[in-house]
């Protein structure tokens, strides 16, 4: 009779211990997604950001600006 409690011991434990793992699971998988969700959301406005970023974007439209305007007056960088 023990034998058979210990069985049911260790299968409740490793039930439990399966549905505990797969809770977890399931949150993490639901912070990833909302992650990914608010990183596509974040692309299309610009709150959030900061004077930094704002320079780097300037920056880098300028450089395309430049090298547009030489493709345009058919120089070759």
């Amino acid at each position: 009779m023990t034998e058979q409690l210990t069985m049911i011991a260790v299968a409740a434990s490793a039930l439990g211990g399966i549905a505990i793992l797969t809770a977890a699971t399931l949150r993490g998988w639901q912070g990833w997604l909302e992650l990914k969700r608010l990183e596509l959301s974040g692309r299309h406005g610009a709150e959030g950001r900061g004077p930094m970023a704002e320079r780097i974007e300037m920056a880098d439209l300028k450089e395309r600006i430049r090298k547009l305007e030489s493709i345009a007056a058919c120089v070759d960088l």
